[in-house]
């Protein structure tokens, strides 16, 4: 089952963010699945939570392009590091673009049931691009 779900992860990173199928989110998420990412002001819920996740992204960054770095499962979870790199060409959260790339790493976790994506955890280093872009100072040692 750990490669299955190995499988379908990448899915999400490969499918949905690289290539902008939305509609692979409704093969693989459960209805009533959870995302939570500290970046967002709430979590995300099911198929359409994710596609809307993925929509602002990409409007944000037209060129992005996620990498899987390391991949590990257990049990029913599976852990995708990765690193995302994007020009700043829309709009995200309220930020004008501003024509600089960005590169950020993060980690997400997958819970599954019944071969389906029911919660998932992503942690990424949001201050770091945000330094990148210019809109937050980047710290100076003292």
């Amino acid at each position: 089952m750990s490669d299955a779900n190995k499988s379908v992860s990448r899915r999400v990173i490969d499918e949905i963010f690289n290539e902008g199928k939305l509609e692979v989110a409704d093969e693989i998420v459960a209805a009533d699945s959870i995302s939570h990412d500290p970046a967002l002001p709430e979590p995300a819920s099911g198929p359409e939570g994710l596609k809307q996740v993925v929509t602002g992204y990409r409007a944000a960054f037209p060129d992005l392009s996620v990498t899987i770095d390391d991949q590990i499962a257990e049990g029913d979870r599976v852990v995708t590091r990765w690193t995302a790199r994007g020009t700043h060409e829309g709009d995200l959260w309220g930020i004008a673009a501003t024509g600089k790339q960005g590169t950020v790493t993060g980690i997400t976790i997958d819970r599954y049931k019944g071969g389906k994506i029911v919660e998932v955890w992503t942690n990424w280093d949001t201050l770091g691009l945000m330094q990148q872009l210019g809109v937050v100072p980047v710290m100076t040692r003292v």
